[in-house]
């Protein structure tokens, strides 16, 4: 090839190059971003709308329905999911998963257009709607900050000032604060107390009001100067306010507040949240890095300013660290890197055994600078190190010597014929050069339905693709410039060689040849023993169990604590409060972060925290090593379930890929919620009748208790009193309300009014609330226009999906993978009769596996028949291309046995390793074709070509396939990458046989080869 003779002639420029590609690739490692996992883009937003007063179904006809139908004109939406609970709207907004990261804020621009058009159509007391399309946005550095005797101001203080230093660091993008409670200004009035002074608290409510409100009170001319008047009298303090005068009744006589009025500082009551840390209340500090920022020099930065200013902290102030992704990231890529290194040494050991000194190492070589050049492609091309990277390196590897070793194969034979080595490596690359083409075109494409899959799973695994195409691509034109260069250059020459010996005179290649022999003569029972042990791995495949992803061994689990729905966050926290301490005492764990009332920061891409809920907790559980995680689960089951019997939970342990929700999910949906909830626990009773299935719940949970004051409307129409007015007037009793705003320093305090606990805290005291009577002109009691007050259920989740209401029933195996319990399960539940109208659909790992594999296998048989051109292209024959692609589904059997030995679940991973597999078994299967014809046009009989060119071709495709398996090896023991190890370790060895034996024999039935007497 021309290349090849360029090569030749121009050593010193190819030596130059060579020392660049060194050079090149050191730099590029060290330049290359390091993460932990791949970045996807998680194409959800959130619409948060507001209604007080309204519940669940008042929420979602007059406020989720009116954005719903907005949002749903937009093209580019996907799917919309949304949750209405009283007082409150939550629209998940999913994009198409064909919508990259580059014109997602687009997207965002036109979801708030929508969702504004619509805010004028919201009922009043509605709204505004938030749109927040940051909630995928990962703080992957989250720290607790802690210490016993400092109150949450302190702490609050202190992490303040800690987010203003951050917040200059290197690379940090935003820091979020979290678990923090709203500081806040009570004032209590006692209706009793108001009463004896004639005082109207709404009048109290106005004199403060009016006296905190900062007003112009404008400028004068002093002299030259033009000076600001500032009047005092403004509140200062918590003392100005209780000497605040506000005047009693109709008279003039006045009061000071704090005769009538308790008026404290305090936080938020119920607080909306709450964290703490092995225990401790404590606040959480998450740190997000820049779009184009680097995580380990952003976390080392990080570092260096936390120590400055630990050293300015109070004394005891202490700090956790719940996820520091930088050190997780270090740690992960220098174990690939070390899983790497062996990867190289191995298959360098191979070649050196199997191939020779100077042969082998003429292939170390080539591989090491195909290494280093994938590098530089990497650097250029913004691929980062991370488990998916640097896994696919791994992956490629024995692949990556595959051409060089035909390359080098070829030379050896020609050289021991007492051919010259230039001339030898002429002759072989003008020979094999574009056959080795075709065949690597034909690997990269196995894998390129990986990298055009577009939903997050496919945007997690791009990086397989990208780096396989990569290496593979530039271990082609290595293999044809620097391998014939060396092989010219280093390899023995004629002269050592004796041109009577047979290189193919060995005992290994003599008893392979005797057994094609055999093989070939005796084709029909061949192909029937073949055909056997294919319907044996089919029967065997099929007792695999299966999985979507494997358990990640990040060294933390969770478990998710519901209470009934409705219950104080205060009693929340107590039960959580019990759990951590159960589980701190047991071995192997070393921290516990528990969070109350909501999930907590996005620490992790594939978590995805649970929305504000007071009845909900979450502990996380940080471990000494990922791999006691197992025998913990059953032990915290255990504490769950002998102290807390009336909860439901969910223990999760972190997943590689994108997160997902229950392993098994099964969603009925309709219009009537009596009905939906008939079906839901009809569900919910096959469920519990199977042994493995463990929390089981559904997700519109239990219906609560409401309070109906029921009010006379004839009393109400003679007193003035409006609906409006009752509720403000309960509200402002009961929960508070926020009257005004004091003013400290950069802080804006809000005042609440409410009643004094004594006269809140039972049923009862609805009737003693005042409210303003206008027809009166004073405050009546409410018993006064109240005739009863009932109570009822409703429902406080109501939740759709694509505007239809829909429920959907959870449960998780309690041991074992996912698939048997969805087996079990799926046919009794899908005999429930669904009444007319009511739909039945499937979620969980089984919707979540479906549409990756539907995603990844829509390009598939695009790219499957441009592999089929490629290899019609080639041989121009149908027949050699269908002995061609006859060897993929025979890959099997091998697959198979590797399975039900290991005994691992059959993933999503084991998908994309069969369609690696099936380009390298199609490269081996070319390269011995390839031969068959060149040998048979050099006039050889068909059946003499078919067994002498299968015996040329067997020490390389052997090595081809023993690199490539050796290789793996470090893969097994990784938790991402084991069972995609197994299925090409697996279908490769047995894809060896197939190559070597069955393809001679497909060939020689095809092509009605006839035996040969003396061969």
């Amino acid at each position: 090839m021309n290349i090849t003779e360029y090569t030749l002639r121009k050593k010193t420029f190819a030596y130059v190059l060579t020392a660049l590609l060194v050079i090149g690739g050191v730099w590029a490692y060290n330049g290359l971003g390091r993460l932990e996992f791949p970045s996807f883009t998680i194409k959800t937003a959130i619409v948060m709308t507001t209604y007080p007063g309204a519940g669940a179904e008042e929420v979602e006809q007059e406020v989720t329905d009116l954005l719903e139908t907005s949002i749903q004109q937009l093209s580019q939406v996907d799917e919309i999911r949304s949750i209405s609970r009283a007082g409150l709207s939550i629209i998940y907004v999913d994009i198409k998963e064909d919508h990259n990261n580059a014109v997602m804020p687009q997207v965002w621009d036109e979801l708030r257009r929508k969702v504004s058009d619509v805010q004028i159509r919201l009922p009043r007391g509605a709204g505004p709607s938030l749109v927040n399309d940051d909630f995928g946005d990962e703080y992957g550095v989250f720290f607790a900050v802690y210490g016993d005797g400092f109150s949450y101001r302190e702490l609050k203080d202190y992490v303040d000032h800690m987010r203003r230093e951050l917040l200059l660091v290197q690379d940090v993008a935003s820091v979020e604060i979290f678990g923090a409670q709203t500081e806040t200004i009570f004032m209590e009035i006692s209706r009793e107390r108001a009463a004896e002074f004639g005082l109207c608290i709404q009048d109290a409510v106005n004199t403060l009001n009016s006296q905190g409100i900062v007003s112009d009170a404008g400028k004068i001319a002093v002299g030259d100067d033009y000076v600001r008047i500032n009047p005092t009298g403004g509140l200062k303090t918590v003392e100005d306010m209780e000497n605040l005068l506000v005047r009693c009744g109709q008279g003039n006589e006045e009061i000071r507040l704090k005769d009538i009025a308790r008026i404290y500082r305090g936080y938020e009551d119920p607080p909306a949240a709450m964290m703490r840390y092995n225990g401790k209340p404590a606040l959480g500090i998450g740190i997000s890095t820049t779009a184009d920022g680097n995580v380990v020099t952003m976390g080392e930065a990080v570092k260096e300013c936390i120590k400055k200013i630990e050293d300015e902290a109070p004394l005891g102030l202490e700090m956790g660290i719940i996820a520091y992704q930088s050190d997780t990231v270090t740690k992960s890529v220098k174990g690939f890197v070390l899983n790497l290194i062996e990867a190289v040494a191995i298959v360098i050991a191979v070649l050196l055994l199997t191939m020779g000194a100077s042969s082998g190492l003429l292939m170390g070589v080539i591989l090491l600078l195909t290494i280093f050049a994938t590098l530089i492609g990497m650097k250029l091309m913004g691929i980062s190190l991370q488990i998916i990277s640097l896994g696919a390196l791994i992956l490629s590897l024995g692949m990556l010597v595959d051409n060089a070793i035909v390359v080098t194969e070829g030379v050896l034979v020609r050289v021991k014929q007492g051919i010259p080595r230039k001339q030898a490596v002429l002759e072989t690359c003008s020979q094999t050069a574009w056959p080795l083409l075709g065949a690597t075109l034909v690997a990269i494409l196995a894998f390129a339905a990986i990298g055009t899959s577009k939903n997050n799973t496919g945007e997690f695994l791009g990086s397989l693709f990208q780096v396989m195409a990569l290496s593979l691509g530039i271990s082609w034109v290595l293999a044809i410039t620097l391998t014939p260069l060396f092989a010219e250059q280093f390899l023995p020459s004629a002269k050592n060689f004796s041109t009577e010996n047979d290189p193919y005179a060995g005992p290994i290649y003599q008893t392979y040849r005797k057994f094609l022999n055999a093989c070939l003569r005796h084709r029909v029972t061949s192909i029937g023993v073949l055909v056997l042990a294919l319907v044996l791995a089919m029967v065997g495949l099929s007792q695999v169990e299966n999985s979507f992803f494997p358990k990640s061994n990040r060294p933390q689990f969770m478990v998710d604590y519901f209470r009934p729905e409705g219950t104080h966050i205060l009693k929340t926290s107590q039960d959580l409060k019990i759990l951590e301490a159960r589980i701190a005492e047991l071995d192997g764990v070393e921290a516990t972060t528990t969070f109350v009332g909501r999930g907590g920061l996005r620490f992790l891409l594939t978590y995805e925290p649970e929305m504000p809920n007071s009845s909900y907790g979450q502990v996380l559980v940080t471990v000494a090593d990922y791999r006691l995680i197992p025998n913990l689960l059953p032990k915290v089951r255990e504490i769950l379930d002998s102290n807390f019997p009336d909860a439901e939970y969910k223990i999760k342990q972190f997943e590689f890929g994108p997160a997902t929700g229950s392993k098994i999910e099964a969603r009925f949906i309709g219009e009537d919620p009596h009905v939906l909830r008939e079906l839901s626990e009809k569900a919910r009773a096959i469920m519990t009748q199977n042994s493995n299935a463990g929390v089981i719940r559904d997700d519109w949970r239990q219906q609560v208790q409401t309070l109906e004051p029921v009010v006379s409307e004839v009393a109400a129409r003679q007193t003035g009193i409006t609906r409006t007015g009752v509720a403000q007037a309960l509200s402002s009793t009961f929960s508070g309300q926020t009257i005004g705003v004091f003013r400290e320093d950069d802080k804006l305090i809000p005042i609440v009014y409410r009643a004094p606990e004594d006269q809140r805290s039972q049923p009862e005291d609805i009737n003693n609330v005042q409210v303003l009577a206008p027809a009166a002109g004073r405050a009546l009691p409410i018993g006064q226009i109240v005739t009863d007050i009932q109570s009822t259920w409703e429902d406080p989740i109501i939740r759709r999906l694509n505007r239809k209401r829909t429920i959907t029933v959870m449960c998780d195996q309690k041991k074992g993978n996912a698939s048997p319990l969805f087996e079990a399960l799926r046919p009794e539940i899908e005999a429930i009769a669904l009444p007319s109208g009511y739909e039945l659909e499937w979620g969980g790992e089984y919707e979540d596996s479906a549409d990756a594999q539907a995603s990844l296998f829509r390009m598939v048989p695009t790219f499957f028949l441009f592999m089929v051109l490629i290899i019609l292209g080639m041989f121009n024959s149908i027949r050699q291309t269908v002995i061609i692609f006859l060897c993929i589904p025979l890959s099997v059997i091998g697959m198979t046995a590797a399975f039900l030995i290991s005994g691992k679940p059959f993933d999503f991973n084991c998908t994309l390793g069969f369609l690696g597999l099936s380009g390298m078994l199609i490269k081996n299967a070319v390269v011995l074709i390839e031969q068959i014809n060149i040998d048979s046009k050099q006039g050889k009989d068909l059946f003499t070509a078919i067994l002498e060119a299968s015996v040329s071709r067997f020490r390389p495709v052997c090595m081809a396939s023993f690199t490539t398996v050796l290789g793996m090896l470090p893969l097994i023991l990784d938790p991402f990458f084991a069972s995609m190890s197994l299925t090409i370790i697996g279908g490769l060895t047995f894809g060896t046989v197939l190559t070597l034996v069955v393809v001679p024999v497909f060939y020689a039935i095809f092509f009605r080869a006839r035996p040969v007497a003396d061969v």
